[in-house]
């Protein structure tokens, strides 16, 4: 497969492009689907092109995970067949007496997965109030720490975490800083660019773009033995992206700056005009001037706040859920990230032991005519 002529160009435009794609026999410019499982040997009995079975991808994967490597500006890139299996490879590096730090708002599967490795594999997890001045480097035990996990903004809360910041504390107490930019992708923000160690995405969400797949990555800065052992991992469990869903992810990522930058403008139309509503309690939104990360949020979003925002209902947790389900241009559906605008009451998805407000509505918000989206969230409050 061809490489990119000019890794100079911008993140859109080796998207776009697919890393100027062209195929070297043929001509097509747009990758094909390779779904192989296995892979012949050469005439030494050595592996082709580094292959040997699928359990640790195709070439399609290959190609994959080198636009995400090229954009995000990595060492390596690994494609997984979820978000959550993306997850569980890393944290399988870690060892009993381990210890992990991790904000007490978050996706809630990291959550969930965090504690029940603390309940049965004996590593230690920390969780800290990001909104709380000192409380993450206060969160940290040097020489024990293996490492930070940050979101930036959190999931739902949308509360910022200055990247770099985090990154000078995770690595004075000799601990690696994980950031999850699910809902920050590296057209607007590259943590690795902020000393991130690794970059975790569900790219189920905006790399995708579209609600066809579940897919998971990891991009590190450094390719070393943690690396290593994360595809160790992978090879093992069988949990590489299949060839289908690679393509179908290439041709998301194609289109993810144009659709970025749309979400982004609808979400900030929103927010702006739902903003001292009477029947909102509070607009969550980095892109406001009132967000009290906003400043933090400008230095690490460079193309726009991203399509994720929250609302807390003024009239309780009855009455969100009754705008959830009173929307008919929202969906009122789980994930993020896609075309289309979803709303989802947060604390009925994830259960009885969430920490979010109960009467908070998650808006994940697409690109239709933003005219009608604000119609139809007046409609269901009124």
């Amino acid at each position: 497969m061809a490489e990119g002529k000019n890794d100079q160009t911008s993140a859109a435009t080796r998207l776009a492009q697919a890393l100027h794609y062209v195929h070297p026999v043929h001509g097509a410019v747009v990758p094909g689907i390779e779904p192989a499982s296995t892979f012949a040997r050469d005439g030494e009995y050595a592996p082709m092109d580094g292959k040997l079975y699928g359990r640790d991808g195709s070439p399609t994967t290959d190609q994959a995970e080198k636009i995400l490597n090229s954009v995000e500006g990595g060492a390596g890139a690994m494609l997984f067949t979820s978000g959550m299996s993306a997850i569980v490879a890393l944290f399988e590096t870690l060892k009993a007496g381990d210890h992990i730090a991790a904000p007490v708002v978050m996706y809630h599967g990291t959550a969930t997965w965090l504690n029940r490795m603390a309940e049965m594999r004996g590593i230690e997890a920390t969780f800290f109030d990001s909104t709380q001045e000192g409380a993450l480097e206060a969160a940290l035990r040097p020489g024990q720490t293996r490492m930070l996990w940050i979101e930036s903004p959190t999931n739902p809360n949308w509360d910022v975490i200055d990247i770099a910041a985090a990154t000078d504390a995770a690595h004075a107490a000799g601990a690696l800083l994980i950031a999850d930019c699910t809902v920050t992708p590296p057209v607007t923000t590259k943590a690795l660019s902020f000393g991130a160690d690794i970059v975790f995405h569900s790219a189920t969400k905006y790399l995708n773009g579209h609600s066809d797949i579940t897919a998971g990555a990891l991009i590190t800065r450094e390719a070393g033995p943690l690396w290593d052992d994360i595809r160790a991992v992978r090879v093992l469990q069988g949990t590489a992206l299949p060839a289908f869903e690679s393509w179908l992810l290439i041709r998301g990522m194609r289109t993810l700056a144009l659709r970025f930058e749309r979400c982004s403008s609808n979400a900030m139309a929103i927010a702006q005009h739902f903003e001292g509503h009477p029947r909102i309690a509070a607009v969550l939104y980095p892109g406001l001037d009132s967000h009290p990360g906003h400043a933090i949020a400008s230095k690490q979003m460079r193309a726009g706040y991203g399509g994720m925002l929250s609302l807390l209902a003024a009239g309780g947790e009855d009455h969100a859920r009754r705008i959830a389900t009173r929307c008919k241009v929202f969906l009122p559906a789980t994930s993020l990230g896609g075309v289309e605008s979803l709303i989802e009451h947060r604390i009925a998805v994830e259960g009885p032991h969430s920490v979010v407000a109960p009467n908070l509505l998650r808006l994940s918000v697409g690109i239709e005519d933003v005219a009608d989206l604000i119609a139809d969230l007046e409609q269901a409050l009124a």
